[in-house]
């Protein structure tokens, strides 16, 4: 599989540009971060952003950070924003209130977006940061302004070079009936560790072809799954298994109900029939409802993996395989 970095380095020059907007609006940033390729490691090309941060003009730090939203009222439609500000999701109507009049103070005071590292900061953090920096000079805010922007850029092209979370799909096949299982309830869930809660990512349901098309995404940080197949329905739906064989077994009416031949005269006659083959008939005989009423697989997944994990399906056993 090519690294996010490779095919960095191999990307023509609008398309890693355009990638780079996406880290940093400074088109200054982004040319020099394109002509520095190619980077021997992720530390190289985050290194090479450091250097060309530091490197913008005041017009270039001025366009890097018209780039950015309002702390507390990130761009609708844009992920980034949102997940950069997601520590504000449990503030209050009164603290965004705080922080949008502290916005405008700032602005008013600066002339530009208050630009902050807000990765993992609660409002309550952010408004202090607020606050603080509302005391500095113009010369020392626009190098905290700049410190800020170099995280920033750092956080996003670490994003930007980690491998995509790993995905995973599915489909099933009813085995005794030689075609695919349609209407099977999916439900799945993941976890970042083997000592960690499994969280539940949501469900789908096989389609006509016996597939899962529309699975969640995982998580970043996946490193387990679980897939849970309720084939509870689906299993009482169909004909029972071994039905057309049990009446094979079946003795036709006035006929001895044996397996062997009769025994020769002077002999017992003893049924032949072992422990260990009626065992074995006992499924084909058996109506019970469904034997498995729900199937649960679970496996390890790497970032960056894709896992089509089918399931082998028929009323008195199932399998399960990594498939392509």
């Amino acid at each position: 599989m090519t690294s996010p970095l490779a095919r960095f380095n191999s990307a023509s020059r609008s398309d890693a540009l355009a990638t780079l907007r996406d880290v940093c609006a400074a088109s200054d940033w982004g040319s020099r971060l394109v002509e520095g390729r190619p980077y021997a490691s992720a530390e190289a090309l985050l290194a090479a952003s450091d250097e060309a941060t530091e490197a913008l003009s005041g017009p270039g730090l001025d366009e890097a950070m018209a780039g950015h939203p309002q702390i507390g009222r990130p761009t609708p439609g844009d992920p980034v924003s949102s997940r950069e500000q997601r520590g504000l999701a449990g503030a209050s109507d009164a603290r965004r209130a705080e922080l949008v009049e502290l916005n405008l103070a700032y602005q008013e005071r600066f002339g530009h977006v208050f630009l902050v590292c807000a990765s993992g900061a609660s409002a309550e953090q952010l408004r202090d940061a607020l606050v603080r920096r509302l005391a500095h000079g113009p010369e020392q805010e626009r190098a905290t302004a700049r410190a800020e922007l170099g995280k920033i850029n750092r956080v996003r092209l670490g994003r930007l070079l980690a491998a995509p979370p790993a995905s995973v799909s599915t489909h099933v096949l009813d085995t005794s009936a030689g075609r695919p299982a349609a209407g099977i309830p999916v439900a799945l869930a993941a976890r970042g560790g083997p000592d960690a809660d499994w969280t539940a990512l949501g469900a789908s349901a096989t389609d006509a072809h016996g597939r899962c098309k529309d699975l969640p995404a995982l998580p970043e940080g996946s490193t387990h799954v679980r897939l849970v197949f309720d084939t509870a329905a689906y299993l009482a739906a169909a004909p029972a298994a071994g039905t057309a064989a049990a009446q094979a077994r079946t003795p036709a009416a006035g006929t001895a109900g044996t397996r062997d031949p009769a025994p020769a005269a002077g002999t017992a006659g003893t049924a032949t029939t072992t422990p260990a083959e009626a065992q074995q008939d006992a499924p084909a005989l058996r109506d019970s409802g469904p034997f498995f009423p729900d199937v649960t697989v679970s496996f390890t997944v790497a970032p960056g993996e894709h896992y089509h994990v089918p399931l082998l399906l028929n009323p008195f056993g199932y399998s399960v395989y990594r498939g392509s």
